[in-house]
Protein backbone atom coordinates (compact mmCIF):
# COMPACT_ATOMS: atom_id res chain seq x y z
CA UNK A 1 0.00 0.00 0.00
CA UNK A 2 1.58 3.41 -0.80
CA UNK A 3 1.68 5.47 2.20
CA UNK A 4 -0.11 8.95 2.40
CA UNK A 5 1.15 12.28 2.28
CA UNK A 6 0.89 15.04 4.85
CA UNK A 7 0.15 18.43 4.03
CA UNK A 8 1.04 20.62 6.42
CA UNK A 9 -1.38 24.56 6.28
CA UNK A 10 0.24 27.34 7.43
CA UNK A 11 -1.01 31.29 6.81
CA UNK A 12 -0.68 34.17 8.17
CA UNK A 13 -3.90 35.22 10.75
CA UNK A 14 -6.55 36.72 8.53
CA UNK A 15 -5.56 35.22 5.75
CA UNK A 16 -8.55 32.14 6.14
CA UNK A 17 -6.70 29.15 6.91
CA UNK A 18 -9.23 28.08 9.55
CA UNK A 19 -11.99 28.60 7.03
CA UNK A 20 -10.19 26.66 3.81
CA UNK A 21 -9.31 23.47 6.57
CA UNK A 22 -13.28 23.64 7.45
CA UNK A 23 -14.71 23.66 3.77
CA UNK A 24 -12.02 21.03 2.39
CA UNK A 25 -13.13 19.09 5.55
CA UNK A 26 -16.77 19.30 4.48
CA UNK A 27 -15.57 18.78 0.72
CA UNK A 28 -12.48 16.74 0.72
CA UNK A 29 -13.96 13.42 0.47
CA UNK A 30 -14.24 13.19 -3.10
CA UNK A 31 -10.41 13.24 -3.53
CA UNK A 32 -9.71 10.92 -0.14
CA UNK A 33 -8.31 13.79 2.09
CA UNK A 34 -8.90 13.84 5.65
CA UNK A 35 -8.28 17.21 8.32
CA UNK A 36 -6.91 15.91 11.35
CA UNK A 37 -7.70 17.54 14.57
CA UNK A 38 -5.53 19.95 15.96
CA UNK A 39 -5.36 19.53 19.94
CA UNK A 40 -4.53 23.17 22.10
CA UNK A 41 -4.59 24.01 25.37
CA UNK A 42 -7.02 26.77 25.19
CA UNK A 43 -10.61 26.89 26.51
CA UNK A 44 -13.37 25.42 23.38
CA UNK A 45 -15.29 28.01 21.88
CA UNK A 46 -18.13 28.45 20.50
CA UNK A 47 -17.79 28.79 16.14
CA UNK A 48 -13.69 28.15 16.85
CA UNK A 49 -11.90 25.95 14.45
CA UNK A 50 -11.79 22.14 14.35
CA UNK A 51 -9.45 22.27 18.07
CA UNK A 52 -9.56 19.70 20.52
CA UNK A 53 -9.35 21.72 23.66
CA UNK A 54 -7.07 20.32 26.62
CA UNK A 55 -6.48 21.02 30.20
CA UNK A 56 -2.73 21.78 30.35
CA UNK A 57 -2.09 18.92 32.63
CA UNK A 58 -4.01 16.78 30.39
CA UNK A 59 -1.68 17.93 27.30
CA UNK A 60 1.18 17.13 29.37
CA UNK A 61 -0.03 13.60 30.56
CA UNK A 62 -0.53 12.76 26.48
CA UNK A 63 2.64 14.01 25.61
CA UNK A 64 4.17 12.23 28.08
CA UNK A 65 2.49 9.00 27.15
CA UNK A 66 3.58 9.17 23.46
CA UNK A 67 -0.04 10.07 22.04
CA UNK A 68 0.86 13.15 20.10
CA UNK A 69 2.97 12.89 16.66
CA UNK A 70 4.31 16.64 17.23
CA UNK A 71 3.91 19.55 19.33
CA UNK A 72 4.78 23.20 19.84
CA UNK A 73 4.54 25.96 21.83
CA UNK A 74 3.00 29.55 20.37
CA UNK A 75 1.52 32.45 21.98
CA UNK A 76 1.53 30.91 25.53
CA UNK A 77 -0.65 27.80 24.38
CA UNK A 78 0.72 24.30 23.70
CA UNK A 79 -0.26 22.71 20.35
CA UNK A 80 0.03 19.11 19.33
CA UNK A 81 -0.75 17.10 16.17
CA UNK A 82 -2.24 13.68 17.36
CA UNK A 83 -0.18 9.93 16.56
CA UNK A 84 -3.53 9.00 14.64
CA UNK A 85 -1.95 10.99 11.59
CA UNK A 86 0.90 8.50 11.56
CA UNK A 87 -1.86 5.35 11.36
CA UNK A 88 -4.03 7.24 8.93
CA UNK A 89 -0.74 8.14 6.60
CA UNK A 90 0.18 3.88 6.77
CA UNK A 91 -2.96 3.39 5.34
CA UNK A 92 -2.58 5.53 2.40
CA UNK A 93 -4.80 8.35 2.87
CA UNK A 94 -4.07 12.13 2.64
CA UNK A 95 -3.87 14.18 5.58
CA UNK A 96 -4.07 17.82 6.07
CA UNK A 97 -2.81 19.14 9.50
CA UNK A 98 -3.47 22.78 10.81
CA UNK A 99 0.21 24.14 11.21
CA UNK A 100 2.46 26.99 12.08
CA UNK A 101 5.46 28.55 10.29
CA UNK A 102 7.43 28.37 14.09
CA UNK A 103 6.90 24.99 14.15
CA UNK A 104 7.34 24.17 10.34
CA UNK A 105 11.04 22.82 11.48
CA UNK A 106 9.84 20.57 13.60
CA UNK A 107 7.35 19.48 11.28
CA UNK A 108 9.58 18.84 8.32
CA UNK A 109 12.08 16.94 10.37
CA UNK A 110 9.45 14.38 11.65
CA UNK A 111 7.68 14.55 8.07
CA UNK A 112 10.26 14.30 5.43
CA UNK A 113 7.77 13.84 2.90
CA UNK A 114 5.29 16.33 3.79
CA UNK A 115 3.76 19.11 1.50
CA UNK A 116 4.45 22.17 2.89
CA UNK A 117 0.49 24.58 2.32
CA UNK A 118 0.60 28.41 2.38
CA UNK A 119 -2.66 30.14 2.71
CA UNK A 120 -2.39 33.78 1.45
CA UNK A 121 -4.45 36.77 0.82
CA UNK A 122 -3.59 40.58 0.30
CA UNK A 123 -3.21 42.35 3.60
CA UNK A 124 -6.16 44.12 2.92
CA UNK A 125 -8.64 41.31 2.85
CA UNK A 126 -6.60 40.12 5.91
CA UNK A 127 -6.74 43.54 7.81
CA UNK A 128 -11.19 43.09 6.71
CA UNK A 129 -11.22 39.97 8.18
CA UNK A 130 -9.50 40.65 11.56
CA UNK A 131 -11.90 44.08 11.86
CA UNK A 132 -14.46 42.05 11.28
CA UNK A 133 -13.44 39.27 14.23
CA UNK A 134 -12.63 42.01 16.29
CA UNK A 135 -10.47 39.55 18.23
CA UNK A 136 -7.68 42.50 17.78
CA UNK A 137 -7.19 45.79 18.02
CA UNK A 138 -6.06 47.65 14.98
CA UNK A 139 -2.30 48.23 16.69
CA UNK A 140 -2.21 44.36 16.55
CA UNK A 141 -3.61 43.75 12.99
CA UNK A 142 -0.66 46.01 12.18
CA UNK A 143 1.99 44.09 14.71
CA UNK A 144 0.40 41.13 12.55
CA UNK A 145 1.85 42.53 8.94
CA UNK A 146 5.39 42.65 10.08
CA UNK A 147 5.90 39.24 9.39
CA UNK A 148 4.95 38.88 5.74
CA UNK A 149 4.37 35.42 3.77
CA UNK A 150 6.87 36.43 1.02
CA UNK A 151 9.60 35.95 3.77
CA UNK A 152 8.28 32.46 4.19
CA UNK A 153 8.08 30.36 1.30
CA UNK A 154 9.24 26.54 1.81
CA UNK A 155 10.72 24.54 -1.12
CA UNK A 156 8.02 22.77 -2.80
CA UNK A 157 5.32 24.95 -0.90
CA UNK A 158 1.72 24.95 -2.75
CA UNK A 159 0.26 28.03 -2.10
CA UNK A 160 -3.18 28.78 -2.02
CA UNK A 161 -4.87 32.41 -2.44
CA UNK A 162 -7.88 33.00 -0.59
CA UNK A 163 -8.92 36.60 -2.00
CA UNK A 164 -12.16 35.90 -3.77
CA UNK A 165 -14.80 33.13 -2.70
CA UNK A 166 -14.01 30.67 0.00
CA UNK A 167 -15.23 27.57 -2.83
CA UNK A 168 -12.79 28.99 -4.85
CA UNK A 169 -9.80 28.20 -2.64
CA UNK A 170 -10.97 25.34 -1.02
CA UNK A 171 -11.27 23.78 -4.80
CA UNK A 172 -8.00 24.91 -5.60
CA UNK A 173 -6.65 23.44 -2.36
CA UNK A 174 -8.65 20.24 -3.54
CA UNK A 175 -7.46 20.12 -6.66
CA UNK A 176 -4.10 20.84 -6.21
CA UNK A 177 -3.87 18.04 -3.75
CA UNK A 178 -5.85 15.30 -6.12
CA UNK A 179 -3.30 16.21 -8.88
CA UNK A 180 -0.43 14.64 -6.24
CA UNK A 181 -2.34 11.97 -6.05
Amino acid sequence: MTPGRLYYVMGSAGAGKDSVLSWVRENGASCGVVCAHRYITRPAQAGDEDDVALSPAEFELRERRGLFALTWRAQGLRYGLGKEIEHWLRQGVDVLVNGARDAFPLAQARFHDMVPVLITASRESMARRLRACGHETPEQIDQGFAFNDDDFAPAQALTIVNESSLPEAGEALLSAICRRA
